[in-house]
Formats: structure tokens, C-alpha cells, sequence
């Protein structure tokens, strides 16, 4: 007989922690109880999940007992607050905020990548950012294969990486700008920014606020957590992170250079065709590639438009696209949770 766990999810009521219930649905994850936490603005919400009606609970550091595993996406401050409490009851955290990505003993986390770290977890187990997930899982097979030196990505991110209340934001602003009407913005690029502009027949080019360095805190979170995964801090990154008017699904196009000289697009594009997790979308001829609307609500990590740089023999450039809300967030988010039960360690 399978055994079943205790599965809390923390954020329930969110954009991503919807995800994560219809995640362990889809994927018929083992599970016996279900506790679904909030903020207390939330709690008493109901949500119907593996056949039953659950009252959404306000979360307590007590919400936590005898639960087995536990999935957070309410916020940075929150995962700080909750996820010591939760460990020290016994629950494994996997957490979907930036709150432990880059703490020593935390492993951050793409099963693809580097499942193996799972093992060294003390309790929390970080999952990366939605942007740098679908570029790493597709990135690792060719650095496996040929090296990799160099990675530069711009990113088309989707307005659902903001939230939910961003998706409606962004509704209204479309809304208002077919009528002829002021488009209101109170959200993007980034909530606790001084200045707001509206997404809407528009491109951002910063999510979450500017560091000291001219990058912002996106695109630092790429740079830093790409190391951390691959395990190379030689490994050369940069990033340019641009929120788009799609509602999901990050679009990426990445250039990179690779260890191998004399490497073709076909033993690139070969690379992808038993790659996990990726699905290889690549004929110019009948104009396929990969889309956000064709990503959507998949949990695969799509990759086409594969060119060798005309410049340098070692550079290839290639487009990266998947739903940022489940392979982004919550299907990584299940996946790590399914690598615990594999690896024996919940």
C-alpha cells in the first residue's frame, strides 16, 4: 500500500498556491490530509480539492503539526515567519519565495538539474525563481554534453509572476485602453517602487526594484541562482528581465557559449530529444516554435529557434519558453516534493 502524507499548502488562496493544489491533483500526489493556510484577510475561503471542500485556515506556527510536507508561496516575509516553525514541527518546507534561495545550507533546487541536492536539506528546500527554473532545466543538458562558459538572457515575462492582482490590473488597463480611457497603474514594475506604469500594449523593462549595480533584483536573482544550481560560479551570466502584457507563460531568448568548439545546431537541437523535462519545438520551415499560448498550463519547458551565432563558433542562441506558473512555481514546486518520497527522505 502507497503511503500518504500530510501536504499543507501555505499561500492557498494565491495565483501560485491554486497551482500547487491543482498540481497535486493532477499529478494524484499521495496525499492524506490536506490543510490549506492563509493570511487571516483570506482564511475561511473554500476550496474544493481531491474530491472534498476545505476551509482555508489562517496560518499558525501550530498549523504545522504532524505535517509531512509543506508547500510555501505567500511571500518572503511569511516563509521567514512560518517555515522555522513548520521545521521544527517536522514538516519538510519547499518554499516558492526568495527567502532561503541563496542561504548556504538551503538547497535550491530544479529536480532536472540537480535533484541530488535534495539530500542535503535541512528542513526548508528553496524553489528558484519562475525565470531561472525553465532556463536552467534547459541549459543543463547541453552544459552536460558540451560545457557552458557564457549565458546573456533577455526575458518576456508575463504579468502573472506579479500575482493575481496584477493579472487583473493589467485586464482593466486593456479594458480601458479599447475605450479611449486613462490607464490606471498601482502595481508594476514593482509594488514598493516610487513610480507605477501600466503594462497594458506596453513593455517593462524592470521587474522588482534596481540594485546598486544597475541590475535589478530579477535579474540578480538569474545571475546568483544559476550558479548556485549548476554548481559553477566561474559560470559567466547576465540578464535583462522585461515584464510583457501576456497573462501566462515567460518567454526567454537566451544566447550561450559553450566549453566544445566545432558543435552544430543539429547536436544541439539532438541534445533535447530524451531531454527531461523538455520538449524540443524547433522547425523554421512550418514556422514552429515555442509560444506562450501553446505553453500554457503544460508542465514542460519548451525550446526552439536554435541558431549557431555568426560571429562565434562557440555560440548558440536559442528560445526558452514555459507556463511560469506551474513549471515556474508549483509543478517544480511538486516535483521536489515527489524527489523527497523517491529519495526516501519524508
Amino acid at each position: 500500500m502507497t503511503k500518504k502524507y500530510h501536504v499543507a499548502v501555505l499561500g492557498a488562496t494565491g495565483a501560485v498556491g491554486e497551482q500547487m493544489i491543482r498540481t497535486l491533483e493532477r499529478r494524484n500526489f499521495p496525499v492524506e490530509q490536506l490543510t490549506l493556510l492563509s493570511s487571516a484577510r483570506s482564511a475561511g475561503k473554500e476550496i474544493t480539492a481531491f474530491g472534498k471542500t476545505h476551509i482555508v485556515k489562517e496560518a499558525k506556527p501550530d498549523s504545522f503539526e504532524h505535517v509531512d510536507i509543506a508547500l510555501f508561496s505567500a511571500g518572503g516575509s511569511i516563509s521567514k515567519q512560518f517555515a522555522p516553525e513548520a521545521v521544527k514541527r517536522g514538516a519538510v518546507v519547499v518554499d516558492n519565495t526568495s527567502a532561503f534561495r541563496m542561504d548556504k545550507g538551503t538547497p535550491l533546487v530544479v529536480p532536472e538539474v540537480n535533484e541530488a541536492d535534495i539530500k542535503e536539506h535541512q528542513g526548508i528546500i528553496a524553489n528558484p525563481n519562475c525565470s531561472t527554473i525553465q532556463m536552467v532545466a534547459a541549459l543543463e543538458p547541453i552544459r552536460q554534453k558540451f560545457g557552458l562558459t557564457k549565458i546573456i538572457v533577455s526575458t518576456y515575462q508575463a504579468v502573472s509572476g506579479a500575482g493575481a492582482q496584477a493579472i487583473e490590473e493589467l485586464r482593466t488597463q486593456n479594458e480601458a485602453y479599447l475605450k479611449g480611457e486613462e490607464l490606471i497603474a498601482n502595481i508594476l514594475p514593482c509594488g514598493s517602487d516610487k513610480k507605477h506604469y501600466p503594462l497594458a500594449y506596453n513593455a517593462i523593462p524592470q521587474i522588482d526594484k534596481f540594485t546598486p549595480n544597475g541590475y535589478t533584483f530579477e535579474e540578480m536573482k538569474m545571475i546568483n541562482e544559476t550558479k548556485k544550481i549548476m554548481h559553477d560560479d566561474s559560470l559567466q551570466v547576465a540578464a535583462t528581465c522585461v515584464r510583457i502584457p501576456v497573462d501566462m507563460g515567460h518567454s526567454e531568448s537566451v544566447y550561450i557559449e559553450v566549453e566544445a568548439s566545432g558543435v552544430t545546431v543539429e547536436e544541439i537541437r539532438n541534445v533535447f530529444v530524451n531531454a527531461p523535462g523538455v520538449i524540443l519545438q524547433d522547425n523554421p520551415d512550418e514556422q514552429l516554435y515555442p509560444m506562450a499560448s501553446t505553453a500554457k498550463g503544460k508542465f514542460e519547458v519548451f525550446v526552439g529557434r536554435i541558431r549557431k551565432d555568426l560571429n562565434e563558433d562557440r555560440g548558440f542562441h536559442l528560445w526558452i519558453v514555459s507556463d511560469n506558473l506551474l513549471k515556474g512555481a508549483a509543478w517544480n514546486s511538486v516535483q521536489i516534493a515527489e524527489s523527497l518520497i523517491q529519495l526516501k527522505l519524508v
